[in-house]
């Protein structure tokens, strides 16, 4: 098996988190041409539940695996490894067994009762499969992450990409003729099919791990076709097993939790404050979609890199806690948010100067650029927030991550009651609620690794990366202003790439990066 230092494991899930954010806006930009706005709202709506099921499944499970395997790795405890796989592996399956039980018998219920458009029935159903296909993917990807080992994960997602995109797009098509909520039921159709591939992905690393060290076969022996074995009765010498990994992932699942059930209530909530605010349900539906389906993931295309600094530095946290090394803890702690804020810093930048075109060229809805706008600022806590909630649950706090994520849920969930429902408001009200939640947690994630670690960012890198956006903003404006060229989309990427190559070359000369930070990529570091 292949371990990788901490910046190569990061770098290996960039560029397949890079991959998977540029395939993934083919079917961003394309299925909302398919099936409108409001067939992305009914689709979107189903997911809130799903979130909330998944975290009850997997929520701190695969943390807890990465971080223990981390942890047993660092000190030579191999049988502690494989104990931990079977058990996470058995909980996991029984846990998505019922999940998936308790989701089907409650459908109708749910989808007629709780939600604001019964359309979102047949898309519902169609998804319960995923519930297991992703708990068992997640202890895998949990298993090879504590290894320090992300090609695994990085092929996985990747496939699964590829597959999601070329079914949700045809099932949808082929769907449309039966009605809009058969159309979303087969756009969900294709994030099952894809789900199924990456499953098959970590399936395939796993039985090649087996046969490179036939020791572990026992750790990692799972039937592709049934899960006969994890679902075995746990023997009195697994107890132990399971309430330390319980002890790990509850508090991580509870933090993790909040978050789903905040995003579910905030489905509900919004679609009700605009119906008090006097918005049709179509409408309301409409505008939801737009917001969770377009531009939410055009704002989250730069956590391609702070997903991938965050999943592994909780391994490589954990090892170093083990040790006592508070050092490399600050190193890595200072690596991982420089590289969030110079990467996030220039999507800002764009997204909040060139909404407009970006939003008409990409969806052919201009009129949802002011939300982009809006949104964009807030973006940079976004990027910032990943790996600080990572280096929380590596640090044996994932408590605190829970009462500031409950904390930031409560204040957004309230706002939303209260702006969304004005009628000079609307989804604008739901808009602000968001952006104070992710600056509100944020900070106070920020503030408990500063008590918790007694790290602390350098001012100097806020200023100059601050100053760099402005030039680069300046810059942008400039070129979308006077460019020659007679097609929009050219103008746009020319002013994109002109202006991002301009704040590269600023951090470069104000120290930020430098030929050493280049050489460590995979691929094209020998160039440096």
């Amino acid at each position: 098996m292949t371990k990788q230092t901490f910046i190569k494991g990061a770098m290996i899930l960039l560029a397949a988190g890079v991959v998977n954010r540029i395939l993934g806006f083919v079917p961003r930009i394309a299925l909302p041409r398919v099936i409108g706005a409001e067939g992305v709202g009914l689709y979107q709506l189903c997911y809130p539940f799903l979130g909330v099921l998944l975290t009850l499944i997997t929520g701190g499970i695969p943390v807890a695996v990465a971080k223990w395997v981390a942890e047993a790795e660092s000190q030579g405890g191999g049988a502690r490894v494989r104990q931990i796989f079977r058990t996470a592996m058995g909980l996991t399956v029984a846990l998505g067994l019922i999940m998936t039980s308790v989701m089907l018998l409650s459908a109708k219920w749910i989808t007629t009762r709780v939600l604001t458009d019964p359309r979102v029935y047949e898309a519902f159903l169609v998804m319960a499969p995923m519930l297991l296909l992703i708990g068992v993917s997640s202890v895998y990807r949990g298993y090879f992450q504590g290894k320090q080992n992300m090609i695994p994960t990085a092929q996985s997602q990747v496939v699964e990409t590829v597959l999601r995109i070329a079914a949700q797009l045809t099932l949808a098509a082929l769907l449309l003729p039966m009605g809009l909520q058969w159309a979303a039921a087969g756009a969900m159709m294709g994030t099952v099919l894809g789900e199924v591939a990456s499953l098959l992905v970590m399936l395939h690393h796993a039985r090649k791990d087996r046969l490179e060290h036939p020791r572990e076969r026992d750790g990692l022996d799972m039937p592709a076709e049934g899960a006969a074995l994890p679902l075995e009765p746990l023997p009195a010498g697994r107890a132990p097993v399971l309430r330390k990994l319980l002890r790990l992932s509850v508090p991580i699942t509870g933090s993790r939790l909040v978050g789903s059930l905040s995003y579910l209530l905030e489905s509900i909530l919004t679609a009700r404050s605009l119906a008090a605010a006097g918005i049709a349900t179509g409408a309301a539906t409409a505008q939801y979609g737009a917001l969770q389906g377009m531009i939410i993931p055009l704002l989250l295309l730069p956590t391609a890199l702070t997903y991938s600094l965050s999943v592994s530095l909780v391994p490589s946290l954990s090892a170093a806690a083990a040790r006592g090394d508070r050092a490399a803890i600050h190193k890595r702690l200072h690596q991982s948010l420089r590289l969030a804020l110079v990467s996030g810093a220039p999507f800002v930048v764009i997204m909040g100067l060139l909404a407009e075109p970006l939003c008409r060229i990409l969806y052919d809805h201009a009129e949802i650029a002011p939300l982009l706008t809006l949104l964009a600022p807030v973006g940079i806590f976004i990027y910032l927030q990943g790996p600080l909630q990572a280096a929380l649950q590596a640090l044996d706090k994932p408590g605190t991550a829970l009462l500031n994520t409950t904390i930031g849920a409560a204040v957004k969930l309230y706002l939303i009651v209260e702006l969304a429902s004005r009628p000079d408001l609307g989804i604008y009200g739901a808009v602000i609620a968001i952006s104070v939640n992710i600056v509100l947690v944020t900070l106070l994630h920020g503030i408990s690794v500063l008590r918790i670690s007694g790290f602390r960012m350098k001012l100097p890198d806020f200023v100059k990366v601050g100053a760099a956006m402005i030039i680069m903003g300046a810059a942008c404006r400039w070129i979308m202003s006077h460019h020659p060229l007679s097609l929009e989309w050219l103008g746009l990427a020319a002013a994109c790439t002109i202006s991002a190559l301009l704040y590269l070359a600023l951090m470069a000369v104000m120290g930020i990066i430098d030929r050493h930070d280049l050489r460590r990529i995979p691929g094209i570091g020998r160039w440096f």
